[in-house]
């Protein structure tokens, strides 16, 4: 099938379903300031990734209006920190529920905003609600200590206090459970928080914030902005009322924003690439190892920065595995997100689509085994059909740079010793996968590798109790659990003195 074939089978499919939700106002379009709806005077697209068409439009907001947000989020800030911790988590909760009322809506935005398959959106609506769910409790247990004191007749005591305003600027891929990760812990923390979402993925985030306003969340406390990230990034940056700022994307991207907090010297977390390790070796299990692959580099149609980007297999098992890997990877079907059949969505930009190919065509050129390549089908469309490439070499572009997208590198290895210096070779360490059944070399490995998270023979370990975050040029600070708490409150030591009377 051509693409051309492929998008007049898919012709409005879903602006079609859009039209269908029973919320109609979750496609308005209208970014969420102060308490108000804002249209604003200029409009921006929204585009349908799998078929290049556009299905809704959305304010563009201007810097004006990011300042507007930023002042109703310091007016509101006394206020939602006076509430109790108990009703702050009310509110979150019903946040939550509301969530899960209208998971098949929320579900259906995700895909045709951003692609991924259906199913896979459902999951995320109900991975994003466990955030406030979790928080809602976690606020409630933000404790302090108190310190034996060194001064005689002194009381020490250590308390966590809400931080201020803070900002969250979040990513295409996940636009649901990015923002409620973010918020969930700020909202829960006393903080209000402005999000301004990825351009490609507005609608979920305004529907989201169309239930925030239903469960009870006060004017100024959640607030969503929309537009050119640049522009709008600038106030956030700039203002010194914005006390805390949460960033996931690009590492690139990162060091932009971290340099421009500096000037205000806010605090900042920063969830940023993934070069994944995956370590396979002669002892475990192959069609566990091949499952836990699949898993961990096929999920979100590999549009994840956790994807396992460097599958290391050790020599004994490498042909096996590789030819076990290349059937599994032949039954993934590419399709439309909202075709329930289908297993890999459209890349959600064509600039991930092209780097996609541009690493195959360097990894080939190089030597590289690509397996069920398809690229000449939809060339001119943001698809890529899966590919293993094999015999991958470190001097390959897709061994030393992210990869976003349904391409797999296997690359053999012979000893621990030389697997742990490779995978631990690059500048990213946000996540790793390990593969053995020898529980020595389990231990080994958790303590060697360089990561901030490490899945020991599961692809599966992420959710609201852990810190998510990593090492290196993979970010700063920690999301979920209640690290993910702190990065939203200040510590504050208090001395009481002359107590003896």
């Amino acid at each position: 099938m051509t693409f051309h074939d492929f998008r007049a089978a898919h012709s409005g499919l879903a602006a079609r379903c859009l039209q269908n939700l029973r919320r109609r106002d979750f496609v308005a379009g209208a970014a969420l300031i102060g308490g108000s709806w804002i249209t604003g005077n200029q409009r921006d697209v929204v585009i349908d990734p799998a078929t290049g068409e556009a299905i809704a439009d959305v304010a563009r907001c201007t810097v004006a209006e990011m300042n507007l947000a930023i002042e109703a989020a310091e007016r509101s800030f006394a206020a939602w920190r006076g509430l109790l911790p108990t009703r702050r988590g009310a509110i979150l909760r019903s946040w939550a529920s509301l969530m899960l009322h209208h998971s098949e809506e929320l579900a259906v935005l995700v895909t045709s905003e951003q692609g991924k398959p259906l199913d896979e959106a459902r999951h995320e609506i109900a991975y994003g609600a466990g955030f406030l769910e979790w928080f809602a409790a976690e606020g409630e247990r933000a404790y302090g200590e108190t310190i034996p004191s060194h001064k005689s007749g002194s009381l020490l005591e250590v308390r966590m206090q809400a931080i201020g305003v803070s900002a969250a600027i979040t990513p295409w891929n996940f636009p649901v459970a990015m923002i409620t990760r973010k918020a969930g812990a700020a909202l829960a923390a006393g903080c209000p928080m402005i999000v301004k979402p990825a351009p490609e993925t507005p609608l979920s985030a305004l529907a989201v914030a169309r239930l925030a306003e239903q469960a009870g969340v006060p004017a100024g406390v959640f607030q969503v902005v929309i537009g050119d990230p640049v522009e709008l990034s600038g106030p956030l940056l700039r203002d010194p009322r914005v006390r805390a700022l949460s960033f996931t994307g690009s590492t690139q991207v990162g060091r932009v924003l971290l340099e421009g907090a500096a000037m205000t010297v806010k605090k900042v977390s920063l969830e940023l690439g993934g070069h994944a390790p995956f370590l396979v070796f002669n002892d475990v299990d192959l069609d566990k190892a091949v499952k836990g692959a699949m898993a961990a580099k096929f999920a979100t149609s590999g549009q994840d920065c956790l994807a396992a980007n460097r599958i290391y297999v050790q020599r004994g098992i490498y042909d096996a595995f590789v030819d076990a890997f290349a059937k599994a990877v032949a039954r993934l079907r590419v399709g439309h997100g909202l075709d329930p059949a289908t297993d890999i969505g459209p890349m959600t930009k064509s600039s991930v689509a092209n780097k996609c190919r541009a690493q195959i065509d360097d990894a080939v050129a190089k030597g590289a085994r690509a397996t069920l390549g398809k690229q000449g089908e939809f060339v001119s469309s943001n698809f890529v059909f899966p590919v293993l490439l094999s015999d991958v070499t470190e001097d390959m572009l897709i061994a030393q740079e992210e990869t976003f997208g349904p391409v797999a590198a296997v690359l053999p290895f012979e000893t621990e010793e030389e697997v742990v210096a490779r995978a631990n070779a690059s500048e990213m360490g946000l996540a790793g996968y390990v593969y053995t059944d020898n529980l020595r070399r389990a231990l080994r490995l958790s303590e060697q590798l360089e990561c901030g998270m490490l899945g020991i023979n599961t692809a599966s370990f992420t959710g609201p109790p852990i810190p998510f975050g990593g090492w290196k040029q993979s970010g700063l600070g920690r999301e979920g659990s209640r690290h993910g708490l702190a990065e939203y409150m200040e510590t504050k030591y208090v001395c009481f003195g002359d107590l003896a009377g």
